[in-house]
């Protein structure tokens, strides 16, 4: 079995290959892009017209009669990379590091004892480290003063937290196999690990990936989306990973534990949309509720839970939605606002089962997302192992 990698996401979904072929119809194509999709070219007379050093240089063109080669050619250069791509294994460390798993559970069951929210707050990592150039430990670097890191991206500063259980639980596994046990998964573990401890299901996870060397803030902050997200853009923003509409809903449902700072609703309460007035899209009760958590001009930082059970992982979070009870716009849009993600949250709010099995798929879908970038395992998950600990910026907060 292959793993897909993200050199070019959106080249092996179907609806972009008919997106494709209706583009030729209007002389155009579309060139796959981390990022938004973009039509980057049209015919040669256009181009020519943009670009006056173009009209000597039309032999460099591509005919339109031969844009369908063209993308067949793409696909099969996509297959052959996701051919390269590494293996990854259920059981991936039994030989090399056979107490793997158990380490992890264990320091995620101590970080769990002394706060809670501690491993909701670990299992996040995995979204946004995998939604980055692929599952590769890149959201647990450090920035440098050659590197912009990660987590000062503006979907993680002041936001992604608890990366000292990571380090935990990397110190074990150096302890007890060093060099063996990669930072990146280490995050599909824990993730996992957090969901069971917390009441959620257990799976078993697929391992073997490596470390990516660097880590890019300019990349997270492409991908990564704003809690005033809405149905539409989440849904373009999972299909470019290949994740489905049923994937996206049942992975909105990770914030079935945790909390999230007023910070990311204030726009909610008090000047949705730029209108001055509240969502809408909100009961009434609950919303006098985050007033007085979060009231104008207070202290954003302050945290509410995004459900009604945070430390639980059930399917609250979509009853909650249902009651027009979300924490996060970009939870309550999946069922105001979109009546495809609507159905699957009304779904998931009476059959709690449904939600589970979808959430596995979706867990393990998104851990497959891979890099071509070179790798390595890291000794100590906040830097690369040839970095120089005096390269690393020393900031006073």
């Amino acid at each position: 079995m292959t793993v897909p990698i993200l050199s070019h996401p959106l080249v092996t979904n179907s609806a972009t290959l008919t997106k494709l072929t209706q583009n030729q119809r209007e002389n155009s194509f579309l060139v796959p892009r981390k990022g938004n999709t973009q039509r980057l070219a049209h015919t040669p007379e256009t181009l020519k017209q943009a670009n006056p050093r173009l009209r000597s240089e039309t032999s460099i063109m591509l005919p339109l009669r031969n844009i369908s080669l063209f993308i067949s050619l793409l696909c099969h250069a996509s297959l052959l990379s996701s051919l390269l791509a590494k293996e990854l294994e259920i059981g991936y460390y039994s030989d090399t590091c056979p107490d793997a798993e158990s380490i992890v559970r264990d320091v995620m069951r101590h970080a769990m004892a002394r706060e809670p929210r501690s491993v909701a707050s670990v299992m996040r990592l995995q979204f946004h480290d995998c939604f980055v150039n692929g599952c590769d430990g890149s959201v647990l670097m450090d920035e440098t003063e050659t590197m912009l890191g990660e987590k000062e991206a503006l979907s993680n500063i002041n936001s992604l937290r608890s990366f000292e259980v990571i380090d935990e639980i990397k110190e074990a596994l150096e302890e007890n196999c060093p060099g063996v046990v990669s930072c990146a998964d280490i995050i599909i573990m824990a993730s996992r690990d957090a969901v069971a401890l917390s009441g959620g299901p257990y799976w078993d996870v697929k391992l073997g990936r490596e470390d990516c060397l660097y880590a890019s803030q300019d990349d997270s902050n492409d991908i990564m989306p704003s809690p005033r997200a809405n149905a539409t853009m989440l849904i373009d923003l999972f299909s470019r990973f290949n994740l489905t509409i049923t994937d996206l809903v049942a992975l909105s449902g990770s914030h079935s534990i945790g909390e999230a700072r007023c910070f990311s609703i204030v726009f909610r309460l008090y000047n949705q949309s730029g209108s001055g007035r509240p969502d809408p899209n909100m009961d009434p009760m609950y919303r006098n509720k985050l007033d007085s958590l979060c009231p104008k001009g207070g202290d954003e930082n302050v945290t509410g839970g995004m459900d009604s059970t945070p430390v639980k992982f059930d399917n609250q979070y979509f009853k909650d939605l249902v009651q027009l009870r979300g924490f996060l716009n970009s939870d309550q849009t999946l069922f105001s606002d979109n009546i495809r993600t609507r159905k699957l949250v009304k779904k998931f709010s009476t059959d709690q089962e449904a939600f589970f099995k979808a959430f596995i798929k979706g867990m393990v879908k998104m851990g497959d997302l891979q890099s071509r970038r070179k790798g390595e395992i890291r000794r100590n998950c906040r830097v690369a192992n040839n970095q120089r600990k005096d390269d690393l910026l020393i900031r006073v907060f």
